[in-house]
């Protein structure tokens, strides 16, 4: 057997096992919108809600609808009178790498690289998108304006004056689907708030210079930190997620494949802000447990 016949048959063959296992998912793991509904019930999204929502559609395999079905779903969860956010970062690797090759990041035309949920929202009526180079979120609702206003002019992507660092103030919530704790961005806000008390600091020392383009087309410039590479690596918010089971302030579900958990920002940071005055960040290695005097 030839290598183009061998390759061939290789990929006739994990189709077909892609094709069988679909079957079975739906079949034995399946769910429906009213599935899906219920669900964000039993977590605690409740009409009025603003809720920021972290997917992977991988973990929808089995759900009998689109992935509009579920943007439709979520909407309908907060209802007119809530806010849905979803992150639309346009890198899927390191902010530093991507802001190191000068793109221009277009608030219309560049796609988001958080999944295609993501992107689906993003483009969907009544979807406003934030003004933010590296770490740009849509949104709709009634609050989706206040939440998203300047996000350019922050000094850092995810504090002060911006949609993440304004999540407190508003009672947001925070809606992991398929998705772990390690993918929750509002962990950079908190960054922000502790970096004073900490030893190390989560951000570089130099300093961005950024553009963005407006709806308009105009240029705009944001200048701003990033985060330390190093630094994040060592990122682990294994204790954070212990220390909010232990308060009582994690909520999870599952249905089909699907597994959720829901998040209340104020009280990540207060569970955060907890452990840092008992000298515990969540990094691994050297320098967790040492604050500064």
């Amino acid at each position: 057997m030839g290598p183009f016949v061998a390759e061939k048959l290789k990929r006739a063959i994990k189709g077909r096992l892609k094709v069988l296992r679909h079957g079975y998912v739906t079949r034995w793991r399946g769910f429906g919108r009213e599935d899906f509904r219920k669900l964000l019930v039993r977590l605690g999204v409740q009409p009025g809600d603003v809720v920021v929502v972290h997917s992977s559609a991988d973990r929808f395999e089995g759900f009998r609808g689109s992935l509009v079905d579920v943007i439709t779903v979520l909407q309908d969860a907060v209802g007119p009178e809530g806010t849905l956010l979803m992150p639309t970062l346009p890198f899927d690797g390191s902010a530093l790498d991507y802001a190191r090759e000068g793109r221009v990041f277009d608030v219309v035309r560049t796609p988001s690289r958080m999944g295609l949920l993501t992107e689906l929202f993003r483009r969907s009526p009544g979807v406003v998108r934030s003004l933010h180079p590296t770490h740009s979120v849509a949104a709709r609702g009634p609050m989706a304006a206040e939440l998203i206003a300047d996000h350019h002019r922050a000094r850092t992507p995810c504090g002060r004056g911006t949609p993440w660092g304004r999540l407190p103030d508003h009672h947001g919530k925070i809606l992991l689907l398929g998705t772990g704790i390690a993918a929750m961005t509002f962990f950079h806000a908190i960054e922000e708030i502790l970096e004073p008390a900490m030893s190390f600091s989560p951000f570089t020392n130099e300093t961005f210079r950024l553009r963005s383009r407006d709806e308009d087309g105009t240029l705009l410039e944001t200048e701003t930190r990033l985060f330390d590479r190093e630094t994040s690596a060592r990122r682990n918010l294994g204790r954070l997620a212990a220390t909010l089971k232990e308060r009582g302030s994690w909520r999870e579900g599952r249905v089909g494949r699907l597994d959720a958990i829901l998040l209340e920002a104020r009280e990540v940071l207060e569970s955060a802000q907890a452990l840092a005055r008992q000298g515990l960040f969540c990094y691994d290695g050297a320098g967790d447990g040492v604050a500064r005097p």
